[in-house]
């Protein structure tokens, strides 16, 4: 990817834009409608493919399905969306060509009007929907004009570009996003923390943090680290930011001056107080943050650091904490039955987001397995032995989990669902419901993704819970 801006004359700029999916469909009507000449690839011909082809095409953009390499004549600006690899062959012809490759990220950062909304950026291997809401919801309560977008919701461009006006906005990006957006600039900005997830994508552990740490590039105000997580430090030292920009830290312990942490059930800041060598300012209760799960209450800290960077008082990061609701599929308490607590977390797809859900329940009946991503589960289940009543695995790849358990928890029992149809997940809940006790959890954190036996993780949480309903109807 060249170094220069992407231009701001769209008028005749021929821009093939890569991927027929939400952002790719989103960007190519806003540059079409800009007055360039869009052509979108993909290399999938289905009939959903024709019929969004189909519909492009009334609106004046080409659409070339079934093939995703060759790079369209005269492409000026390649346009891509955020799934696409970086040694995509389409992206290797436009580098031979001196084509710069962006997302739809940069996009929407080049299209911003004059005074428009600064950006309050989120990314982390893990918790970036969950805090993005939150400081979304601290913004509101604050009485300010907002909206969630990014990696979430309405495509950024659509918000860019819509006739609603915003006072700020909450960003959620992704690691993909944030490759092929190299000018992006943020008023502040987070990273929650950092974990092996997408190497298959990135290539290495270290391009996947470089990529994270792009969010920090040329913030204003604040860079926001996990202070639990030290390689987040590194980025903000890493990072060429704008005189004055200070780092933040939070933490699930008491904070030092610059930091938002825990004390006595309260979460407080010693960030932005007068005098932080000596004051705190009380933010919220732990109670006030549903669900009250460490991590999530490092989610809170995260957001209301966001939020205080911004000049939000802290009675709005309270208001604003009470009255979040998470997404389905996150931490979510399903039922008690027979006093075991149920619990989907189907989100929790790779092992640093389940090794987070497991360390907020004790003792647990572990549902997990599916799709493993390359990763490996030694340390997840070193990590999480002492709190396993007993595991129930699922999926194609529940072997790699299975060896990491008999490899560090022998003692701990395990039943191994053999069969992938839809009544799988049933049979798991109730070999889940055999091996728990009055007083534990049975809990669905899969370390793993879902595509092997669902549509989505979505899907595997309905699968669940419904599961779940099922067998506390058949003992009332």
């Amino acid at each position: 990817m060249g170094s220069r801006q992407v231009s701001q004359s769209w008028q005749g700029m021929r821009i093939t834009v890569a991927g027929l999916g939400v952002s790719g469909i989103s960007a190519a009507r806003a540059l079409a409608g800009l007055g360039a000449v869009v052509t979108v690839v993909d290399g999938g011909d289905s009939g959903t493919h024709r019929e969004r082809a189909a519909e492009l095409a009334e609106e004046g953009i080409s659409v070339r399905l079934g093939d995703a390499e060759t790079l369209p004549e005269g492409t000026g600006l390649v346009v891509t969306s955020p799934g696409w690899k970086p040694d995509s062959p389409l992206f290797a012809a436009a580098a031979e060509a001196g084509v710069d490759v962006v997302g739809d990220v940069e996009i929407a950062w080049q299209l911003r009007g004059e005074n428009a909304a600064p950006w309050l950026a989120i990314t982390g291997t893990n918790g970036k929907t969950t805090t993005t809401q939150m400081l979304a919801s601290i913004l509101r309560a604050a009485g300010l004009r907002t909206a969630a977008v990014g990696n979430i919701g309405t495509p950024i461009v659509d918000v860019v570009l819509g006739e609603e006006t915003y006072d700020v906005l909450a960003v959620e990006l992704s690691s993909y996003q944030l490759h092929w957006a190299p000018s992006l600039r943020a008023h502040s900005a987070a990273v929650l923390n950092l974990a092996p997830d997408h190497l298959d994508w990135h290539g290495s552990m270290e391009a996947y943090a470089a990529d994270k740490g792009r969010i920090y590039e040329g913030n204003t105000v604040a860079c926001v680290y996990n202070v639990a997580d030290p390689a987040t430090e590194d980025l903000v030292r890493e990072a060429d930011v704008e005189e004055g920009c200070r780092a933040i830290g939070f933490t699930l312990g008491a904070p030092g001056p610059s930091q938002l942490g825990v004390v006595d059930g309260i979460l407080v800041d010693r960030a932005f107080v007068a005098n932080r060598q000596k004051n705190a300012q009380e933010l919220a209760e732990v109670a006030d943050v549903n669900p009250s799960a460490p991590h999530n209450i490092a989610n809170a800290l995260a957001a209301a650091a966001l939020a205080r960077a911004f000049g939000v008082e802290p009675k709005a990061v309270r208001d604003g904490l009470r009255a979040f609701r998470p997404d389905a599929h996150r931490i979510a308490h399903v039922a008690d039955v027979e006093g075991v607590a149920y619990v989907d977390d189907s989100k929790a797809t790779n092992t640093h987001a389940a090794e987070a859900s497991l360390a907020a329940y004790e003792p647990i009946v572990w549902i997990a397995g599916g799709l493993a991503k390359g990763a490996s589960f030694d340390e997840l289940v070193q990590r999480s032995a002492k709190r396993l009543r007993g595991v129930v695995l699922i999926g194609a790849e529940r072997h790699l989990i299975a060896e990491a358990l008999a490899r560090h928890a022998p003692e701990v029992p395990v039943v191994d669902v053999e069969r992938t149809d839809t009544g799988a997940m049933s049979e798991a809940v109730r070999e889940a419901a055999g091996l728990a006790k009055p007083g534990d959890t049975v809990l669905l954190a899969p370390a793993c993704a879902s595509m092997d036996m669902f549509t989505n993780y979505n899907k595997r949480g309905e699968a669940f819970a419904e599961a779940v309903r099922g067998l506390a109807a058949e003992r009332a």
